[in-house]
């Protein structure tokens, strides 16, 4: 009973991490898709930066020749026109280029901080079940044997169905085995060496491939193949062979003692 509760808690370990995986894959493709685009949108401020320079320059003179009365007007008239002036302007596409801020490791430790402390929940989870059912049996004696006893008879229950599902696995595998084989398969098995462990038989429980120290039962029209573990844990009977009700529940459970329900 003790490995049937064991087992339960550990399942809803399993379960309760893998309800975090969705948010844990989330943060992982946000904080990877924050740190491509803020990689994408540098190597374009650096690559794509220009800067652009113009200078110019501009002379209006004009000359008026000759001592006249009329030479001295034009000069003193037009002369004011002469003018000169240089323009010097510099300028780049700064502004247009994108300004990316990169997260630094304080950031993403607060991101991960919640993923870290719900997985934690997650783990420690089950000791606070424990922790319950501890308050809960000092209070209420009486329920709690209740509540063993359910359980007890719950997973002798369990076991008893589980019995029934492998033998009947068992059974449907001697029966394929039994089969008889395509011609094209023991072609391949006589020619072709590096297709035989593949085309080999297997051990009807553990699904191992047959080796020369594989057991194959010896009742006639049988024939079932067993490796030796397995031919151990069957306490060395063919269940394909021998008959349901001489069959001991214990070959087929994980337990060595008889089942028996509780009161």
């Amino acid at each position: 009973m003790g490995c049937g509760l064991l087992g339960a808690k550990t399942g809803l370990k399993v379960r309760e991490l893998l309800e975090t995986l969705p948010i844990l894959l989330l943060l992982v493709v946000l904080c990877g898709l924050d740190w491509a685009l803020y990689s994408i949108f540098d190597t374009i401020r650096h690559h794509s930066f220009l800067q652009y320079s113009f200078r110019s320059s501009h002379k209006l003179e004009v000359k008026v020749g000759g001592d006249s009365m009329l030479a001295r007007l034009l000069r003193k008239t037009i002369g004011a026109l002469n003018t000169s002036s240089e323009t010097v302007m510099e300028s780049n596409n700064m502004p247009c280029l994108p300004q990316p801020v990169g997260l630094d490791a304080r950031a993403y430790w607060r991101a991960a901080l919640p993923i870290g402390l719900l997985v934690c929940l997650c783990l420690l989870q089950a000791f606070g079940y424990r922790l319950r059912r501890v308050i809960a049996a000092f209070y209420f004696p009486k329920r709690e044997k209740k509540r063993i006893l359910f359980l007890y008879n719950d997973l002798l229950r369990k076991r008893a169905a589980f019995t029934k599902l492998r033998r009947a696995a068992i059974l449907r595998r001697a029966r394929q085995q039994k089969a008889p084989r395509h011609p094209l398969a023991d072609i391949l098995h006589r020619g072709c060496p590096l297709l035989r462990r593949w085309l080999r038989r297997r051990c009807v429980v553990c699904q191992a491939p047959e080796t020369p120290e594989s057991y194959v039962c010896r009742t006639v029209d049988c024939e079932a193949v067993y490796c030796w573990s397995c031919w151990d844990d069957m306490r060395q009977r063919c269940p394909v062979c021998t008959p349901r009700e001489e069959l001991s529940s214990s070959a087929f459970s994980d337990s060595n003692d008889d089942t028996a329900y509780a009161g």
